[in-house]
């Protein structure tokens, strides 16, 4: 399967598009598309045209935080990742090593009663693990009430091995990223809405495409483990829902705009197959045998095989027209990760869709 196959470490996306060459955007990317097992390459400005008057794009709104952190245990300096802020105001981090390369590498959790000291003479104490699943992250609790203030002071956006320097935190903000009441956000950043220009967005608009915003914050991932995603803090609208339903009842497509918007909008969906407003904590994995409710199609990035991500994609996809994909993705030499090339996945078009172009009757 392809799926199972290594992602060549030259695929990795390094910088962010606009910074490979003069003249070029965030939209300066490739777009594979899927429908079945039917692959076409594109440019991620062809997007319009590969939609629909009446589809509708769930995207998440979620700003990035400047979540990593230096710190020290004892003598020993230590990268702190903050993820997940957890309604007893404790926060569930990671902790990992400096490489000596800007980069951090994996590092044992715990144990409890760690202490971390952080810029400005602030503690944090791990206490326990966020999950029997896995010790990488531990819930801990900080002596500075304003842990949001200390990102904002001494942060910087999480970066992994593969990019080949530090960014701004402004190249981690989409589009669509707005700032949450309470100052919350997402420790990475919720990266398929990344190519998104407001040029772009004007252009779906025109061609009747519409938008529902939904909140998605998303925690730390690891290049290592692969786990299953954890809970996490999300908020469908009830105007988005409304819209989501409204476009579903007149033949629209939904797609969504990354597997936060899949896992945020499929939260609220009940069997029935109707979306209502919700907010609060998701748990939810989607999986092939759970399927998808709503969504009908997705835009997302390309993930390591091994990525939990996949069987999302799975879901929506089916095992055939991924393999498919990937395989063509590994062909084309598509970049990776979050500064890279994107992948939409849609329907299988019928014989006489495939002939119709605009309103057909």
């Amino acid at each position: 399967m392809t799926t199972a196959v290594r992602v060549p470490e030259e695929l990795s996306a390094r910088v962010p598009a606009e910074q490979r060459g003069p003249g070029l955007d965030r939209d300066s990317v490739r777009l594979l598309v899927s429908r079945g097992t039917e692959v076409s390459h594109h440019e991620f400005v062809e997007l319009p045209r590969e939609l629909k008057a009446g589809d509708l794009l769930v995207v998440n709104t979620s700003a990035t935080l400047a979540a990593a952190v230096d710190g020290r245990v004892g003598d020993a300096r230590v990268v702190v990742h903050f993820s997940t802020r957890g309604d007893d105001g404790r926060w569930a981090v990671e902790l990992r090593d400096p490489d000596g390369a800007g980069t951090t590498r994996a590092r044992a959790g715990g144990p409890a009663g760690t202490e971390v000291c952080l810029p400005g003479d602030v503690r944090l104490v791990l206490e326990e693990p966020l999950t029997a699943r896995s010790p990488r992250l531990w819930w801990g609790r900080v002596s500075e009430a304003d842990v949001l203030g200390l990102l904002r002071r001494h942060g910087r956006p999480i970066r992994y091995s593969y990019t080949d320097r530090d960014q701004p935190l402004s190249v981690y903000q989409t589009v669509f990223a707005l700032p949450s009441a309470d100052g919350a956000g997402s420790a990475e950043m919720p990266s398929a809405a990344r190519p998104f220009t407001a040029r772009l967005v004007a252009e779906l608009v025109s061609r009747g495409v519409q938008f529902a915003p939904i909140t998605l914050h998303t925690g730390v991932a690891s290049a290592e483990s692969h786990e299953p995603p954890y809970p996490e803090r999300y908020e469908v609208p009830e105007a988005s829902a409304r819209l989501i339903n409204a476009a579903k009842a007149g033949g629209g497509r939904i797609i969504a705009i990354g597997t936060t918007a899949v896992r945020a909008v499929e939260s609220a969906t009940g069997t029935d197959g109707v979306v209502r407003a919700a907010k609060g904590w998701t748990d939810l994995v989607v999986t092939p045998e759970r399927g998808v409710r709503v969504v009908d199609g997705l835009l997302t990035g390309l993930h390591e095989p091994e990525a939990s991500h996949l069987l999302m994609l799975e879901a929506i996809a089916g095992r055939a027209a991924l393999d498919s994909g990937y395989d063509q993705a590994l062909r084309g030499q598509y970049l990776w990760h979050e500064f890279g090339d994107v992948h939409l996945i849609l329907p299988e078009e019928s014989p006489r869709s495939r002939h119709c172009s605009g309103n057909c009757w």
